[in-house]
């Protein structure tokens, strides 16, 4: 299922994991999730990667988010690979990273996500999978995704404010701005009128000035 696009409805595969045989709509219950995929175990930036998300997995906890990370490696190896992030982490006491890892060794899930990077091949060839990131929501439908070369490792703070983000706007009528963390003030949406926008928003609205006249930017506290 190549090209899923927001609002779709996120598909309910069947994976083995180091946490044991999943299906993905059951794992999520009622849940948002996050899924993110991996080129290769026992590579550098994964290794970084995975280490980061699993020092911020109380962060998504708290915030109702269930993880699950990709590779296209057998689960033996990625129960090995786990023993090196947690090292990398200086967790050397623990056995199991806090989400599980899918094991997509014959790259199936990676072609029916879209997951492939064409200029990153394996040793024998093989396309390895891209970076990609998929925040699904508690009605199983996709609410982002992100798409980052092999080359690239992510942000994951970025991750978790996309994920305040998504929150916030599900649940209020109300947009964030480039660069928006939680407590800044947020942005009133274009298509409401000011008679609805300040019923919504007690705490006041600020319109900034604009050449055009045009009184399209406009901040409220976040509600």
């Amino acid at each position: 299922m190549p090209g899923l696009l927001l609002g779709d409805v996120f598909p309910d595969f069947e994976a083995e994991t180091t946490y044991g045989k999943i299906k993905m709509h059951e794992f999520l219950g009622d849940s948002w999730g996050i899924l993110f995929s991996h080129p290769r175990d026992y590579t550098p930036v994964c290794t970084t990667e995975l280490g980061r998300a699993a020092r911020l997995s109380s962060e998504f906890s708290k915030r109702g988010v269930k993880m699950i990370a990709l590779s296209i490696d057998c689960l033996e190896d990625h129960h090995s690979w786990t023993k090196d992030i947690l090292a990398y982490n200086c967790e050397e006491s623990a056995s199991l990273l806090p989400f599980p890892i899918i094991a997509d060794s014959k790259r199936e899930l990676a072609v029916a996500l879209g997951m492939l990077d064409p200029d990153e091949k394996d040793k024998d060839g093989m396309p390895l999978t891209a970076r990609c990131v998929f925040i699904i929501g508690p009605d199983k439908r996709l609410k982002l995704s992100l798409l980052y070369p092999a080359t690239t490792g992510r942000n994951f703070n970025e991750i978790l404010r996309v994920v305040d983000s998504l929150q916030l706007t599900a649940g209020r009528r109300v947009a964030t701005p480039a660069d928006w963390q939680p407590e800044d003030c947020v942005m009133v949406p274009p298509n409401m009128s000011e008679e609805e926008a300040a019923s919504l928003f007690p705490a006041g609205i600020y319109t900034k000035d604009l050449p055009s006249g045009k009184k399209y930017l406009r901040y409220t506290p976040q509600p």
